[in-house]
């Protein structure tokens, strides 16, 4: 749906003056939040909204040296030039199609995806979702710009991973995630900790158990078509989203993106050439997979009573955006997709065991 009111636009417009983080590293999360809530039928609490979470927030930081396409090689994964790389994009966008970019940019930022516990991916996924069912105005083409910035800025590939053997389905795949060592401290310590997942889809005649780096793999090796690897992927998200309303007690703050990190690659999938999709999936996996054995619990709760209940997508989404928790709105965002009890009912665990905003 577009937003006929004009209230994303100028929620866009008043968030381009920060920054794409906080407190040193925590993520801006209004500019994902304010869409989710927009396109759910809840335009009116934008700014209501905004004006809790925006005290916050802190202004863009001040640009250094410019990125260009002669230098842009030095200053990937340099959170200190995410300025830089902000003006970068938007120079890029404004002389270019917006699509172009993204294509371009896509497979070179892909083997980043876990970068900044997920979010750039996340919020280039909302943005790309506006810009491809909406009017391509300058404030969304602008938001593109800011979250494809973001990622090149933080952009930090996983360690590489051993190939653990075949999982026949992603529900299984996710239940035969090992988990780190040690569960404590920020998601750097814990993703360092990592050493093999599952392959998932698993890839017909790959016999070498040595380690690889995680992501995507070159394309001439990637036995998966665009249209397996779209279903696929949607196959992910419908599983680490019902896996939420089971595990969700482990951390229900950062469980919520080994499905929204996913669904954000889903949603890019029609702006990008059908090349990209196969390791599109590959390294929407490995994000989903990195954060499921980062913080998900040894021992999984019973299945909710209200799994098997009718559901009722307004007043979910609505109930979530009274909530105002941001993980809970994207999360909810995501569980509608989805759409079925399972899913619907892991979105209620979000808005029972997350601190709400709003009282």
């Amino acid at each position: 749906m577009d937003d006929t009111t004009g209230t994303l636009d100028e929620a866009l417009e008043r968030i381009h003056v920060s920054g794409p983080e906080r407190d040193g590293w925590l993520s801006n999360h209004a500019p994902m939040a304010v869409e989710a809530l927009v396109r759910h039928g809840q335009a009116s609490a934008v700014h209501r909204w905004l004006d809790r979470y925006g005290p916050k927030l802190e202004e863009m930081p001040v640009a250094g040296a410019p990125v260009t396409g002669r230098n842009w090689h030095e200053a990937l994964g340099d959170p200190r030039r995410v300025a830089d790389w902000t003006a970068y994009f938007e120079r890029e966008t404004a002389r270019a199609p917006w699509r172009d970019v993204l294509a371009a940019w896509w497979p070179r930022l892909l083997p980043g995806i876990a970068a900044g516990a997920t979010h750039p991916v996340i919020r280039v996924g909302h943005s790309v979702r506006t810009l491809l069912t909406g009017e391509e105005t300058a404030p969304r083409v602008r938001e593109l710009a800011h979250a494809l910035g973001y990622w090149a800025a933080r952009h930090q590939p996983l360690p590489a991973l051993t190939p653990l053997g075949p999982a026949p389905s992603a529900a299984a795949a996710l239940d035969l995630v090992p988990l780190v060592p040690e569960q404590s401290g920020g998601i750097r310590e814990r993703f360092a900790q990592l050493t093999g997942f599952p392959e998932w889809p698993a890839q017909p005649g790959r016999e070498s158990a040595a380690p690889r780096p995680a992501g995507p793999e070159p394309a001439h090796r990637e036995p998966v078509g665009p249209e397996a690897a779209r279903s696929a992927l949607r196959e992910l998200v419908r599983a680490s989203t019902h896996r939420y309303a089971t595990h969700a007690h482990g951390e229900p703050i950062m469980l919520v993106h080994a499905a929204t990190a996913p669904n954000a690659v889903l949603r890019t999938l029609p702006a990008l050439p059908r090349e990209l999709w196969a390791p599109s999936l590959r390294a929407a996996w490995a994000a989903s997979a990195a954060v499921t054995a980062a913080y998900a619990p040894r021992e999984a709760a019973p299945v909710p009573a209200s799994a098997g209940a009718a559901p009722d997508a307004g007043e979910l989404f609505a109930r979530a955006a009274a909530h105002g928790d941001d993980h809970t709105i994207k999360f909810t965002d995501t569980a509608l997709d989805v759409g079925d009890a399972l899913a619907f009912s892991a979105a209620r665990r979000a808005i029972e065991l997350n601190p709400p905003v709003f009282d």
